[in-house]
């Protein structure tokens, strides 16, 4: 990493770019395209190219609508699925005020303020994420179904796999965009897939996360396949999460390890589990964002319902992996990929962040399968449970001052609109199932 301005314009010669995307996100985690041509690519480095953020979800109203954006040179990659002769590049980019400060509403930016406050506490940070998808056929339309292409299960092979061959040219354009790709295997559900790529500094992997997303969707579409990271499509089976590892370096060295400490966790991978539990309803609201997240996150399908930590069941919400020394990390196992990986990054650490300031100390942890304890059970373990709809969720983060801090003002006051919205939709609708339930009992 560390490109500069004139590497990233030798590439394009070189790589015979005609086109460039200038990328970002909105509120929501939605990616947006500006496409230029080549020849503006200097005038885009040089941060002088304009938008309008009054079309951007959570942006900013009509009457102040300009705003700048700048390529971050570290984020060049080449589209290898376009032609060599006329290739299309991008970049992502930060959202900047016409006055040239950084704009409150860029969902990268409130990550950067949270990745500049674990600096100034001596730490890197660093996350990987296991992005879970399913492959869909579409319709004679072209329109997307639910009809899945295997009855494959998990880590199965083909024949029986019919997305084998999109999964593995998948792996094979992220290989070619920089990333470097750890596993990639079938899930548990039918057309259910999971590609996991190497851990890095945050902000980082939320630049590969939304690549991966638009990746995974490009080439399934090449594939006639529809790709989607909504959380739970389908009753009944597993749903989709993302679960996301993460650690802290200080000095070069693993901040979770200590050798002599119980279970070799130091104190502070103790108080970071302590800052994620306590804060883990309101983060619900930005790891779990949509009405369909809470689909998942219920019992008896694998995903996380308790606020409990373990060192080796995967029934609560945080699970420590056995491997120590470098490798020492926690798993944050809600968050799902209709997330904003900006944010959520942005408001995991700002949680771990605050359990080490205030030293708050996780509960025992709990090694017994929770799924399997009576709720008196549970009660008597001190073993919370995680919002079970999006409106409990919203009203949790309301009330959590930390979470509301590291998304600021502004992003927290278009979020909560934009959710509130999202929920009032959802609740006046009469859905099919009440029909199937009610229409000829009452």
């Amino acid at each position: 990493m560390g490109y500069t301005k004139e590497d990233v314009l030798k590439l394009f010669k070189e790589e015979n770019v005609k086109f460039v995307r200038l990328q970002f996100t909105d509120i929501l985690g939605i990616l947006k395209n500006m496409a230029i041509p080549v020849e503006q690519a200097e005038k885009a480095l040089e941060g002088e190219l304009m938008f309008d953020g009054s079309s951007i979800e959570g942006f900013v109203r009509i009457e102040e609508s300009d705003m700048y954006l700048r390529p971050d040179p570290n984020t060049v990659a080449i589209f290898p699925w376009r032609p060599r002769e006329g290739a299309v590049a991008r970049l992502i980019c930060d959202v900047y005020n016409p006055d040239g400060t950084p704009f409150a509403g860029d969902p990268r930016y409130a990550l950067r303020r949270v990745v500049a406050e674990a600096a100034q506490m001596g730490f890197t940070a660093y996350f990987g994420p296991e992005c879970e998808f399913f492959l869909f056929h579409v319709d004679e339309k072209g329109r997307p179904t639910t009809v899945t292409h295997d009855q494959a299960g998990y880590f199965d092979l083909s024949p029986v796999d019919l997305g084998e061959n999109a999964r593995r040219e998948i792996v094979l354009v992220l290989e070619q965009m920089g990333f470097e790709i750890e596993a990639s295997h079938h899930e548990v559900a039918p057309g259910q897939h999971e590609i996991d790529f190497k851990y890095s500094d945050a902000l980082d992997t939320a630049d590969k996360i939304v690549t991966f997303r638009m990746v995974v969707r490009t080439v399934a579409q090449r594939h006639g396949l529809h790709a989607t990271f909504m959380p739970k499509p389908i009753c009944g089976i597993n749903g989709s999460g993302m679960h996301t590892h993460q650690s802290l370096a200080r000095g070069g060295e693993n901040a979770f390890y200590d050798p002599h400490g119980p279970n070799q966790l130091s104190d502070i991978a103790y108080y970071y589990i302590g800052g994620l539990m306590k804060h883990a309803r309101a983060l619900s609201a930005i790891c779990s964002p949509t009405v369909n997240s809470y689909k998942r996150l219920v019992p008896g399908y694998e995903a996380p319902v308790y606020i409990a930590w373990s060192n080796r069941n995967r029934s609560p919400l945080i699970r420590v992996p056995a491997k120590r020394g470098p490798s020492t990390r926690v798993e944050f196992r809600s968050p799902d990929p209709s997330c904003n990986p900006y944010l959520a990054i942005a408001a995991m650490l700002k949680a771990g962040l605050d359990g080490i300031k205030k030293k708050i100390q996780p509960p025992p942890a709990v090694d017994r399968n929770i799924y399997e304890l009576t709720p008196r059970e549970r009660e008597e373990l001190g073993i919370g449970v995680l919002p079970s709809s999006l409106r409990e969720a919203l009203d949790e983060l309301a009330r959590d001052e930390v979470i509301k801090e590291a998304l600021g003002p502004h992003i927290y006051a278009k979020f909560m609109e934009a959710k509130e919205r999202e929920w009032d939709s959802y609740r006046v609708q009469v859905h099919q199932w009440e029909l199937d339930q009610y229409l000829t009992k009452f």
